[in-house]
């Protein structure tokens, strides 16, 4: 930000009850090549009303009658108006000045040494508007960033609505193709005398009932009904199916009772401990993974451990790094979030998601209690 221009035309509010104080001042600033429009006033509710005007700066004299140049200084704060504020009196101690610079004045002087007024001005002018500037690309930035936020949120929907619609369309189409093809196949199978025909017919059937496992799995993968029979079951069949698939062992460990979640939560937790078993078979190098789900406090915990290699600093900032990117935008859909932690004895992610309003609160207030947290576990270990 450049300095404010000497020819620019400069509005400020001159909080003084001294006619001839504020001649001087005006005076100064004509001496120093300033053009400032300089308005005087000198009751508290006058400076109040004229703040709904824009100014370029405020100069205000420490005592007035019936208030003081601090009371001026507390009613911006109030105001949240970032305006320079700079101080000018014919007595004012060390210790007020001080007091004043920490409250927010940008400046003080004295009223029998006023060379230094116009240079302070024109710093104060330019550190606000160097402060406005950055609090408005702050502003943009987090506009920005909810935007985004709110684009990746809709993607992920989208993703799963269509997901949803495809895999009714392979089982409505494929799979129930597949099916009258397989009982049309059987049907050939039982009014065939020839062995070469009956042996194709076989192969044929064979293939089918194949093709139909893989529209099955397709499905799941696409829309998981298990998740219909809740997220302990889908986790269960999720961990059941991984650990017969790759030989990597699972160690399942879910609450007793019956989990009840918002709409959506389910799913998110069940995308997140898909995605990060997918890397773990395809990068952990792993020989176990241990997942927990827990519910305290009003806060959905889902953590999955594995005794792999491990990930080095670089893999998680890798510019294309979009599994783990979309692991956050998933659970900001449903107010969570993902810490993913890795080290020499494997990798860790944690889901949290806080299901109720004071949730947050409580998990903020059980930082500071987890030792005694950690005593008291109402969780059991499940069987795959």
């Amino acid at each position: 930000m450049s300095k404010p221009s000497p020819e620019r035309q400069l509005r400020v509010l001159h909080v003084e009850d001294s006619e001839l104080d504020h001649h001087l001042i005006a005076v100064e600033l004509a001496r120093a090549g300033l053009q400032v429009e300089l308005c005087r006033l000198d009751s508290l509710a006058a400076v109040n009303a004229a703040l709904d005007e824009r100014w370029d700066a405020i100069i205000s004299d420490f005592n007035l009658p019936g208030f003081s140049g601090l009371q001026v200084l507390a009613l911006l704060k109030e105001r949240h108006q970032l305006l320079p504020f700079i101080l000018v009196s014919g007595e004012i101690g060390e210790d007020t000045a001080v007091a004043a610079m920490k409250t927010g004045a940008s400046d003080y002087l004295l009223k029998n040494n006023l060379t230094r007024l116009a240079p302070a001005l024109l710093h104060a002018i330019e550190a606000s508007e160097s402060e406005r500037a950055r609090m408005e690309a702050d502003r943009a930035l987090r506009r920005s960033k909810q935007r985004l936020h709110e684009l990746a949120g809709h993607l992920q929907t989208s993703i799963e609505m269509e997901r949803a619609a495809i895999a009714r369309e392979i089982h409505d189409d494929v799979g129930g193709s597949l099916t009258a093809l397989k009982f049309d196949l059987a049907w050939l199978a039982r009014h065939v005398s020839e062995p070469a025909v009956q042996q194709r017919v076989a192969s044929a059937i064979e293939t089918v009932s194949q093709a139909i496992e893989a529209s099955q799995r397709i499905m799941h993968n696409l829309r998981p009904a298990i998740l219909e029979q809740g997220l302990v079951a889908a986790l269960q069949w999720m961990a059941a199916r991984f650990e017969r698939r790759t030989g990597i062992q699972v160690s399942l460990r879910t609450p007793q009772e019956q989990l009840q979640m918002p709409a959506g939560v389910p799913l998110v937790a069940y995308r997140c401990a898909q995605e990060a078993l997918t890397n773990v078979s395809k990068h952990a190098q792993a020989s176990r993974v241990d997942i927990e789900l827990s519910l305290d406090a009003g806060v959905l915990t889902l953590e999955l451990r594995d005794n792999g290699r491990g990930m080095a600093p670089q893999d998680l900032a890798k510019t294309r790094s979009f599994g783990i990117r979309g692991l956050h935008e998933r659970a900001a859909t449903v107010g969570g979030w993902v810490d993913l932690s890795s080290g020499a004895k494997g990798t860790s992610l944690i889901l949290t998601i806080p299901l109720e309003p004071d949730a947050i609160a409580q998990v903020q207030e059980g930082d500071e209690e987890a030792e005694d947290a950690s005593a008291h576990d109402p969780s059991v270990w499940g069987n795959l």
